[in-house]
């Protein structure tokens, strides 16, 4: 069976960020790209030029991805406390981990912390505003980003939802 010739952008990253979710950032390889996409390593090497091109295209496809789900999220969220935890639920299946995973470019860094930011101040405007708002909103990131974390480690005890509650 001969190898497809062409594979868009979205799909090839989609396993290159598979391919870091299983194994981190040392199984993202042309060659295990290759296999997982069935395209050639050398038409990968044509089309990114080196594996880190490769890796932070895809990483900047996902965070492109996740401004998008955030603006739409932002457009449902009714503003109130029941909105900012909406919001953070439609958020909820990102792994912002994952996209993260190479803090040593300042370009990435910048896009996280451009938007832990946007996701504060839309958390802010839901409760309420002003200085206990962002206040809250920082803690209520805080908590969401420590339950997504330790969610994973069977830590499913913990309710943003009660968080929320003795926050306001």
């Amino acid at each position: 069976m001969p190898r497809p010739r062409l594979i868009p952008d979205a799909l090839i990253f989609s396993a290159i960020r598979s391919l870091l979710a299983a194994g981190g950032e040392k199984a993202v390889a042309f060659s295990s790209v290759a296999r997982a996409t069935g395209l050639a390593a050398p038409t990968l090497v044509q089309r990114y030029k080196s594996r880190d091109l490769m890796l932070r295209a895809a990483l900047d496809a996902g965070w492109d991805a996740l401004e998008a789900s955030t603006t739409a999220a932002e457009a449902e969220a009714e503003m109130s406390a029941k909105g900012a935890l909406a919001l953070l639920k439609a958020l909820g299946e990102v792994d912002i981990a994952l996209l993260a995973a190479d803090f040593r470019h300042a370009r990435l860094r910048q896009r996280a912390a451009d938007w832990r930011a946007r996701v504060e101040t839309a958390l802010a405007l839901r409760l309420g505003g002003g200085a206990k708002g962002r206040e809250t909103a920082a803690a209520l990131f805080a908590l969401w980003q420590g339950q997504a974390m330790w969610n994973d480690a069977g830590g499913k005890t913990f309710r943003l939802k009660e968080a929320v509650k003795r926050l306001i």
